[in-house]
């Protein structure tokens, strides 16, 4: 048996799921998503836990087992509680603001640099040099996460840019001659 696929998913109070035809459906507080899977497997409620099981002890059914199981249970815990990324502005001048629902960053480019959140995102700006990217699909999140840290990635030699919170950025050694080598005399 897969070690993730075999593991139980909890079901919180309030979430209603169906699954059928292949595709999985779950509603919770915070809203309503669908994830495609394959037929071959089947996914049981027992009681408050779901269950994602094989046919076959086949290579392939086996791959499917664990992504399956992963996938329903990221759904399930989208709807209930939500996934929030955590970025970080580093650099002189550089801060982000709300305009609407849109972020307005100020990067150090000639001009700021507006993103549009798709639907089922939200960003929100506790500080001028923090940003929260939030929503229930985990997959959308990220992505739109790595988007954001796209417009500037942290530079290797002073490390200014838009990273993740926590995330630790191995700094390159500047040139010998501009930290008081030998010159010319």
């Amino acid at each position: 048996m897969s070690r993730i696929g075999k593991q139980p998913i909890a079901v919180p109070s309030g979430v209603t799921m169906s699954a059928a035809g292949g595709v999985f459906k779950v509603k919770g507080p915070k809203g309503e998503l669908t994830v495609p899977y394959n037929q071959e497997l089947t996914i049981k409620q027992d009681g408050d836990q779901l269950l994602v099981e094989r046919p076959s002890d086949q290579q392939r059914h086996r791959a499917l087992h664990g992504l399956t199981r992963t996938l329903v249970a990221n759904a399930v815990k989208g709807v209930s509680d939500g996934y929030t990324i955590n970025l970080e502005l580093k650099g002189v001048g550089f801060r982000a603001k709300l305009a609407g629902k849109n972020l307005e960053l100020t990067i150090g480019y000639s001009h700021p640099v507006i993103i549009e959140p798709p639907a089922g995102v939200t960003f929100t700006v506790p500080e001028p040099t923090k940003i929260d990217v939030s929503g229930i699909d985990k997959q959308l999140v990220g992505q739109v996460a790595a988007n954001v840290r796209k417009v500037r990635k942290p530079d290797a030699y002073h490390g200014k840019g838009v990273r993740f919170a926590g995330e630790k950025i191995a700094l390159k050694a500047g040139k010998a001659g501009a930290t008081g080598g030998k010159g010319k005399k």
